[in-house]
């Protein structure tokens, strides 16, 4: 059977781990919320408790395990994506500016790792428990993926962006620096992960990955997308002591 037609059919099948550190998706400009086309003004609030999640069904419903104890594990339809183009831009660890985040991105980020689309299909299929971040904000993400749209912006490590940032990722994390961190946005001209990748590295998250080919890498590889209006994960709990979101 075609591979990219099972995956089609089956919906991509997500982890345990991976649904446990989703959040809830819909209103604008909020840690673990959705928003408009626009970039966010300074971050100032903060979502209501999510809701529990539910997996919709695509074509077929989502199973309860890993596609890959199931049967083989799909690959990526092949494309002609650019994710990874070098466009010759050094990598820098200072905060992209907000009035900036659209342009060519370099190959390779301080302190983190990129990966690619075939990677990430391995990461969420597999047992490690991981935490799919969208910086991009738009009307679909990567299936079980939370958006962090105002880690996107430009500004400083110690802003109110940075701290509201800490915070929800103290939730989603239960307070575990070393969980892995996947930042994405919407391809390679797009520095809102880059920028999301460093602020959670500045947070002290020692494992922190960028899918520089973001969502239009994903979609040419004929991966599935989720609404982000759509129900979301729960979050851990945080530590004691932990602001409550």
């Amino acid at each position: 059977m075609n591979h990219i037609h099972r995956i089609r059919r089956l919906g991509l099948v997500l982890s345990p781990m991976l649904l446990l550190a989703a959040g809830a998706a819909g209103a604008q400009d909020s840690f673990g919320q959705s928003r408009g086309q626009q970039y966010p003004q300074q971050q100032q609030q903060y979502p209501q408790q999510p809701q529990q999640y539910r997996p919709q069904p695509q074509q077929a419903p989502y199973s309860d395990q890993p596609y890959s104890n199931q049967s083989a594990m799909p690959a990526p339809m092949a494309s002609a994506s650019s994710e990874g183009q070098d466009f010759g831009v050094a990598p820098t660890s200072q905060l992209r500016p907000t009035q900036q985040l659209h342009g060519p991105t370099p190959t390779s980020i301080p302190g983190g790792r990129v990966i690619a689309t075939q990677q990430l299909v391995q990461l969420l299929q597999g047992g490690q428990p991981v935490v799919l971040l969208d910086v991009l904000g738009g009307p679909q993400l990567i299936p079980g993926a939370v958006p962090v749209v105002p880690a996107a912006q430009g500004g400083g490590f110690s802003d109110e962006v940075q701290q509201g940032y800490g915070q929800y990722l103290a939730q989603v994390t239960g307070g575990d620096t070393s969980r892995l961190l996947v930042t994405y946005c919407g391809g390679v001209q797009c520095w809102s992960s880059y920028n999301a990748a460093l602020r959670a590295m500045k947070l002290g998250y020692r494992n922190v990955a960028w899918y520089r080919g973001g969502i239009e890498a994903w979609q040419q590889a004929g991966l599935p997308l989720q609404g982000a209006g759509g129900p979301a994960a729960q979050p851990q709990q945080p530590p004691s002591g932990q602001r409550q979101w």
